[in-house]
């Protein structure tokens, strides 16, 4: 059988519908979900086809910033089927994937598929986790990886992800997972989150509700009985440059000034201007919860907090609380997310002050 691989174009909109409703009956791709894949996804569509026929597609979409990607759908003609079509199709997605920097490629397949479960099996997929009612129709969706490019046997995947709530409380989801992971029965509940918002944000930010500082953060792990050590690359007040007005600049230089105080009457170490030490801090058993900036994750100029779950000699290892439903995201592309060191460099610098922040949460007996 003579096979061209091509990307997707506009015109094979009809016939990637006619495919869908052959090889799907829940959970079926729509000409809108089709045409964002073809022309405004940050990934690729990729097409078999025999002749003049359509029979198999593959999705890759690139979590932006990062090296994970991520295998959304997979389609083959009943008449294409069993002449090695999937594997095919995986390898070129592969080698996509590997072309934009990933490291991992990650999917998801119904339980009840046991051909689809064999052929990502053969091809070093490996299973790393179950989700109940994951399909329209409740089916349960196992999830799968493959690390395509080789630097390490396996991680510490111990933190638990929890995912904000609100547009404003990525720093108190991550406080949750920082404590989760240091103390295994603490459950994170929506309560603590917008109470830890409530104790350490700076009010204002550069829209909507104000985000929270690493001195408010600091604080609030503090009286929940851990020890904690801040990292700032100034002393502050800070994201004054997100706020043009005169009077919420001087609320939120008298809330900063509050957590100095505030600050000094614990045990909590303070460091200006230092390096982070990843692979010591995370021996050490510290929890890092580190400011980025979104731009490089989501094109939004924002600062936002994510939690270092680990760090390899190639790679950093991210839970990042938001999940942008907006890119066709689902938890597990927010979860254990792999960023080269280079760019980990370059997304913790926010604004033109290059701000560094992070906050470390210890157990006390550590």
């Amino acid at each position: 059988m003579n096979l061209v691989f091509r990307m997707a174009v506009v015109a094979d909109l009809p016939a990637l519908l006619e495919l869908e409703q052959q090889c799907f009956t829940t959970d079926r791709l729509n000409s809108r979900s089709f045409l964002w894949m073809i022309t405004k996804a940050h990934g690729q569509l990729l097409v078999a086809q025999r002749d003049t026929q359509l029979v198999g597609y593959a999705v890759v979409l690139f979590h932006r910033g990062t090296s994970l990607a991520r295998l959304y759908s997979i389609a083959i003609a009943s008449d294409a089927r069993g002449i090695g079509l999937g594997k095919q199709l995986l390898e070129r997605i592969e080698a996509c994937a590997v072309e934009h920097d990933c490291a991992y490629v990650r999917l998801e397949v119904r339980i009840d598929n046991p051909a689809a479960i064999a052929l990502y099996e053969r091809n070093g997929y490996r299973r790393f986790a179950l989700v109940h009612d994951y399909y329209e129709d409740h089916a349960d969706a196992l999830r799968l990886e493959k690390r395509i490019l080789q630097h390490r046997d396996s991680r510490n995947i111990n933190v638990p992800w929890y995912a904000q709530t609100t547009d404003f409380t990525c720093g108190p989801a991550c406080v949750l997972m920082a404590m989760g992971a240091l103390q295994r029965d603490r459950v994170p509940e929506r309560r603590e989150e917008l109470q830890i918002w409530r104790e350490a944000t700076t009010v204002f930010m550069t829209s909507g509700h104000g985000g929270c500082s690493p001195q408010g953060l600091a604080l609030a792990a503090w009286r929940r009985g851990f020890r904690v050590h801040l990292h700032v690359s100034m002393p502050g007040p800070l994201f004054l440059d997100g706020v043009r007005d005169a009077h919420k600049k001087d609320v939120m230089r008298l809330v900063h000034d509050a957590f100095t105080e505030q600050l000094q009457a614990t045990d909590v170490e303070q460091s200006i201007g230092a390096a982070l030490d990843l692979p010591r801090l995370l021996n050490d058993r510290g929890q890092p919860l580190v400011l980025i900036s979104s731009y490089r994750l989501t094109r939004s100029k924002s600062p936002h907090w994510v939690i270092v779950t680990d760090c390899d000699e190639e790679f950093v290892y991210l839970h990042d609380p938001d999940v942008d439903h907006s890119q066709h995201r689902q938890p597990m592309d927010c979860q254990h997310v792999p960023v080269s060191r280079g760019e980990f460099e370059k997304m913790c610098c926010f604004g033109r002050g290059k701000l560094r922040a992070a906050v470390i949460v210890y157990n006390r007996e550590v």
